[in-house]
């Protein structure tokens, strides 16, 4: 360190007849005392500075100048007694730093003691230092640009807020945060002799502390370079009379701490980008170990410069309130529907101004104008539930905490209270004893039906508590379940926390949110629809989603009864599955159950249509797509069946599974797909791109237990390849296809899986925690265009169970965005990962809720 800068000379008082005794006397004096103090007492350094290691006067003042430019107020420690130049930017000297002080005049060579220290007593030069360390910190910036313009010491200076990493200001990405950057400078500074005995000690305080592990290597460095011209350079600076950093040192040895500096610039700008590689992680390394793997959990790894809280500090805290960390304030929604708030079907305010609810219109969507921002609370006691298969014969009470059911049905063994469970014996309306005698019983009747192979897709109306549903998984049957949220006090929401698929919809005045012939039986045991009546309008609905040459199954009383009023609907409906020429196939008794069920069967041609007397009920016109599903009114007319060859519908897809992996008959290779290959190429691309996908990556690289998931929806489906890779599992898959998406849906059923077409601007037709996982492949970017997303996310927290997943892929600004509100949710990130602007994330929910609560008018009774 450089020690000849301890005090000024002092030329009144020398003499050259003197001047020798008196160095001598002043050597052995401050010997004494370095060996006295270092018995007696132990190195303490301040906390924030790092030593830098030098052994003359310009190795400290070069780095100090670019340090301490802008940085005066952080580096208030001083080292102790330490030359004039190094102490610039520091605004006070304690008692501790003159002992270090001593400590590194023990550390210096003899000689270069003799030539710089003066016969000054130790407290005059700690004032001294005092003194001049509050001038050198206001005129050393100007004396540098002023002086010595050709080292161009802005380019240094622009490159050291990449090379600290203790500051508050410049890049931010190392600010300290609860101490722990603090705590390693301080094992650093207080090792005693560590990093003081590579190479002196240092008194800058400013680069001490703004370097962090760069300090020695410059510190070394520039010993090397410096070193032959250091008397020369040593002279210079204590005739200057003022510390200027080693300014006025000859062309050479500027030319030197020049290039030093470039060199340092470069390794400390490597060691920065070693620091940083968590941040700026290679796509290809999906999971990286140690602190890179902490801090891809934390970030949403988008490549290049990308500033979060998460990088700034490895000891983020998550149980922080989110509202601090984020800005997002969440609330409970505070309805009368309370834990069972489904926004489009509890929208009180709409229904009460119905000017009629003839057709079950209080029954059928009213979505606000805007979606909700509040969060649904759970019911007390909510436990998560209980693994398929198990699942089918009980559920936890206190998660669908309703007993009326239980009271009304419970003598058709539609479900019972058994302690702290709600038990299913597995009936039904119509079938007592068991759905499963009474899906043998109508295979039996018709044994073309062929449930699993020939059969199956297949819609259940009203549904009840989905017994029937969920019996027809023995028979690989997948059933679209459906009933209206009625005085059958939340029958869906049994169904789905059975781990059976259901949603909440009604025949009505509108469409079913399906394609037009894509299901191969249509089923109603009891289901109180009248079929019959305003010119069979609700069965010719199902008459266009039921495919050709399929099957709808009527198990009603009027099949079997001869009262007056079931004699009356029975010959009403005879007469119109006539006129929409509807083969009846079998009317049979079930002798177990004391049930009848009538079948019938929809025509593979137009032939029947064109030979009607009467043409009642009329075809409809060929401006009417049957395809358009979305809030279309439903109308009493019939669409012609498709007869060629290569247009859906004309032919009976493959039996189950075959049909699962081949591409359609009617995708055409003239047609372009929606990754734009032809159509047949598309469909297996997408099936092998999933398949792969999900073997590599969702089934075992996400640490997801596979076992406790049921019911999984797919926000944002194309060809419904996710749903494909996943059919090995005991779960089922709800297909959405998005209203402004390819119109892909057909193809999806097609393949012998299901699901239905939805906005995801309003909410879903379901109760809130149905579904175990989530998937969405490039939605909230799309859907954010339209709407809210703040709503979006609320209506994924709604439907998502406590526990449950949700997997996103999508750019890495809405991975990013997203990532920050279902953190401020308090749910967990479980993995983050980026490659070419294109991000992947999986989070957990949680049971967490929020305190406050937000009323919601227009849902208040």
């Amino acid at each position: 360190m450089a020690l000849g800068k301890y005090s000024r000379v002092d030329n009144r008082r020398s003499s050259s007849s003197s001047y020798c005794s008196t160095v001598t006397i002043v050597i052995f004096v401050g010997l004494c005392l370095v060996g006295v103090w270092m018995m007696t007492s132990s190195s303490v350094v301040p906390v924030q500075n790092v030593d830098v290691p030098q052994e003359n006067k310009n190795e400290v003042s070069e780095p100090v100048n670019k340090s301490n430019e802008g940085n005066t107020k952080q580096f208030e420690d001083n080292p102790g007694d330490l030359p004039e130049d190094a102490t610039k930017g520091d605004s006070t000297v304690n008692s501790e730093n003159s002992s270090n002080s001593q400590e590194t005049q023990e550390e210096k060579p003899e000689e270069k003691i003799e030539e710089k220290i003066e016969e000054k007593p130790e407290e005059k030069i700690e004032e001294k230092i005092e003194e001049k360390s509050e001038e050198n910190t206001e005129e050393k910036p100007e004396e540098r640009s002023e002086e010595k313009p050709e080292e161009k010491p802005e380019t240094n200076e622009d490159n050291k807020p990449d090379d600290v990493s203790n500051t508050e200001t410049g890049n931010g990405e190392n600010k300290t945060e609860d101490g722990e950057s603090k705590k390693d400078n301080e094992e650093k500074n207080s090792d005693g002799g560590e990093t003081k005995k590579d190479g002196g000690e240092n008194g800058s305080d400013g680069q001490g502390n703004s370097e962090e592990g760069s300090g020695e290597k410059k510190s070394q460095s520039k010993e090397v370079e410096l070193k032959s011209d250091s008397n020369e350079t040593e002279k210079k600076s204590e005739n200057s009379g003022e510390a200027k950093d080693g300014e006025k040192v000859n062309g050479q040895i500027e030319e030197k701490v020049e290039q030093n500096d470039n060199k340092e610039s470069n390794e400390n700008s490597g060691e920065k980008k070693e620091n940083e590689q968590p941040k700026n992680q290679s796509p290809n390394e999906v999971y990286p170990s140690g602190a890179q793997t902490e801090l891809l959990n934390e970030t949403t790894t988008q490549n290049g410069s990308w500033s979060t809280q998460a990088t700034e500090s490895k000891n983020e805290k998550e149980a922080q309130t989110p509202t601090e960390e984020t800005g997002y304030s969440w609330k409970v929604c505070n309805v009368t529907a309370g834990s069972d708030y489904i926004p489009c079907l509890d929208n009180l305010q709409a229904i009460r101004r119905l000017r009629s609810t003839k057709h079950y219109e209080h029954r059928e969507r009213h979505c606000p104008e805007q979606a909700p921002t509040c969060l649904v609370s759970l019911p007390e006691g909510y436990k998560r539930s209980i693994e398929w298969p198990k699942s089918r014969e009980k559920i936890w009470y206190y998660n669908v905490p309703h007993t009326k059911l239980a009271e009304i049905k419970g003598h058709q063994n539609w479900v019972k209270v058994s302690g702290e469970y709600l038990t299913f014996p597995g009936g039904g309306t119509q079938f007592k004893h068991g759905a499963l005698h009474y899906i043998e019983f109508i295979e039996g009747a018709v044994p073309d039906i062929a449930w699993g192979k020939r059969s199956r897709v297949i819609l259940d109306v009203g549904c009840g508590v989905a017994s029937f549903g969920g019996f027809l998984f023995d028979k690989d049957v997948l059933t679209m379940s459906f009933a209206p949220k009625d005085e059958h006090e939340a029958q869906v929401q049994f169904a789905l926390e059975r781990g059976i698929p259901a949603i909440s919809a009604v025949m009505g005045t509108k469409r079913l949110p399906y394609p037009s012939r894509v299901f191969d039986v249509v089923h109603c045991a009891r289901c109180r629809v009248p079929w019959h009546i305003e010119g069979g309008k609700l069965l010719l609905e199902l008459n266009r989603v039921l495919r050709p040459g399929g099957f709808f199954v009527w198990s009603a009383t009027p099949v079997y009864q001869k009262n007056a009023e079931d004699a009356g609907i029975w010959s009403a409906m005879k007469e119109l599955t006539k006129a929409m020429c509807w083969e009846t196939v079998s009317i049979s008794k079930d002798t177990v159950n004391k049930v009848g069920a009538a079948i019938y069967k929809k025509p593979t041609s137009n032939e029947c249509y064109e030979k009607r007397s009467l043409s009642e009920p009329p075809i409809c016109p060929e401006s009417d797509d049957p395809n358009a599903a979305w809030n279309v009114p439903l109308q009493a007319c019939m669409h012609k069946v498709p007869v060629d060859a290569s247009e859906r519908g004309s032919q009976w897809p493959e039996q189950w599974p075959a049909r699962l992996e081949k591409p359609p008959y009617w995708l055409l290779s003239s047609q372009v797909g929606v990754y734009g290959k032809a159509a047949p190429e598309d469909f297996t691309a997408d099936h092998e791109h999933w398949k792969r996908v999900v073997t590599k990556s969702y089934l075992s690289g996400m640490g997801i237990d596979w076992s406790h998931v049921r019911n999984v929806m797919d926000m944002r489906a194309v060809y419904g390849g996710f749903a494909a890779a996943l059919k090995d599992l005991s779960i089922w898959v709800m297909n959405v296809v998005t209203i402004d998406s390819p119109d892909t849906l057909p193809i999806i059923y097609e393949r012998g899986l299901f699901g239905m077409y939805h906005d995801w601007c309003e909410s879903f037709s379901t109760y809130p925690r149905s579904y175990d996982l989530l998937h969405a492949d490039h939605l909230f970017s799309k859907v954010k265009k339209r709407c809210n997303l703040v709503g979006v996310v609320v209506e994924v927290d709604r439907i998502l169970r406590p526990e449950g997943k949700l997997i996103v892929r999508d750019d890495v600004e809405t991975i990013n965005e997203l990532e920050k509100m279902l953190k401020s949710m308090q749910w967990e990130v479980r993995l983050t990962y980026s490659k070419d602007n294109e991000g992947l994330l999986c989070v957990q929910k949680s049971q967490w809720r929020p305190q406050e609560s937000e009323t919601i008018t227009y849902a208040i009774a």
